[in-house]
C-alpha cells in the first residue's frame, strides 16, 4: 500500500485517541469492522469516498485537512459550551474535558508527592504522565488520563502538556520555577492546592504510585533513556504519536501485564 494510505491511516488513529475513541467505537461510528478500521490504520486497507466523508464528519475536519498530511491539526482544549472563533485559521479540536480535569489532578498527585525533589523537572514528568498512562492501559486495558505522547529524541511528550499548564497557572493551580539540576537549566512545577483525591478510584492511586516509586528517584537522562527502552516508543516513528496498543508487545522490565495476571490468580 503506498504512502498516502500508511500516512492517512497515523492520521486518523492519531483524531481516534485524541478524541479518546476505542477503535470498536470509531469502526462502529464509521460503520465498519474493528478488523477494517485496524487496517486503515495500518495503512493497508484503501477507504472509500464515503467512508472519508463520514471519518470527516467525525472529527468535524474539512476533507481537505483530513486528508493532506502537511496540515498541522493544532489541539486545542476548548472548555464546555464555549464555540470557538470563526476567524481563528488553525484547526481545532476538542480534547474531552473529562480527561484535562484528570490530566491536571495526576500532575497535581504527582506534584505534591515528589515535586520538591531537585530531579524533578518537566522532562522527568512527561516519562512519568507517560508510564502511568501506558502501563494502566496494559495492566487494566482502559485509559486513565488518555492524553496522547509524541515520539522524539529525549523521549515521550506529551501533546495536551502545555496548554494544561498554561491553564493551570491561569487558574493558580500551580507556579513555574526556572532552576537549574547541575548545571543545567530546569523547568520545575509546584503545586499551588492540593489534588482532588475523590477524582480517583483505589487501584488507579496505587499504580500512580507504584510509577511514582519506580521511577521518580531518576534524573532526565536515566528517565529519557530508560523509556528509550519501551516497545511502544521502539515502534513508533520519530515525530508521530505513540500507539497505545503496543503496549501488549512489551518486554520486561517494562511490562506489567503478569502483576494484572497474578492479581487474577489470587
Amino acid at each position: 500500500m503506498d504512502t498516502f494510505y500508511r500516512k492517512l491511516g497515523e492520521r486518523i488513529r492519531t483524531l481516534r485517541g485524541t478524541y479518546s475513541f476505542s477503535q470498536e467505537t470509531l469502526a462502529e461510528k464509521i460503520g465498519i469492522s474493528r478488523v477494517s478500521l485496524s487496517q486503515i490504520e495500518n495503512g493497508t486497507r484503501t477507504v472509500s469516498a464515503e467512508e472519508l466523508a463520514t471519518i470527516a464528519k467525525i472529527f468535524n475536519l474539512p476533507m481537505e485537512i483530513l486528508l493532506d498530511p502537511a496540515k498541522e491539526i493544532n489541539v486545542e482544549i476548548i472548555e464546555a459550551q464555549k464555540k470557538s472563533s470563526p476567524k481563528q485559521p488553525a484547526v481545532r479540536m476538542s480534547i474531552p474535558q473529562k480527561n484535562i480535569h484528570i490530566l491536571k489532578e495526576v500532575l497535581l498527585y504527582i506534584l505534591d508527592k515528589v515535586g520538591a525533589k531537585t530531579n524533578v523537572g518537566e522532562t522527568v514528568l512527561y516519562k512519568l504522565l507517560y508510564f502511568i498512562d501506558f502501563d494502566f492501559y496494559e495492566k487494566f486495558e482502559e485509559q486513565l488520563i488518555g492524553a496522547q505522547y509524541i515520539k522524539n529524541h529525549y523521549g515521550p511528550t506529551p501533546v495536551e502538556f502545555k496548554k494544561v499548564i498554561t491553564m493551570m497557572k491561569e487558574q493558580k493551580e500551580l507556579m513555574e520555577v526556572g532552576t537549574k539540576y547541575f548545571q543545567y537549566p530546569q523547568k520545575k512545577y509546584l503545586p499551588l492546592r492540593k489534588p482532588d483525591l475523590r477524582t480517583f478510584k483505589a487501584h488507579e492511586i496505587k499504580l500512580i504510585d507504584e510509577v511514582i516509586d519506580k521511577l521518580s528517584d531518576m534524573d532526565a537522562k536515566k528517565i529519557s533513556d530508560y523509556s528509550h527502552g519501551d516497545v511502544p516508543w521502539i515502534t513508533t516513528e520519530n515525530g508521530h504519536i505513540i500507539n497505545y496498543e503496543s503496549v501488549f508487545y512489551r518486554t520486561p522490565p517494562y511490562s506489567v501485564r503478569e502483576e494484572k495476571e497474578a492479581a487474577h490468580i489470587e
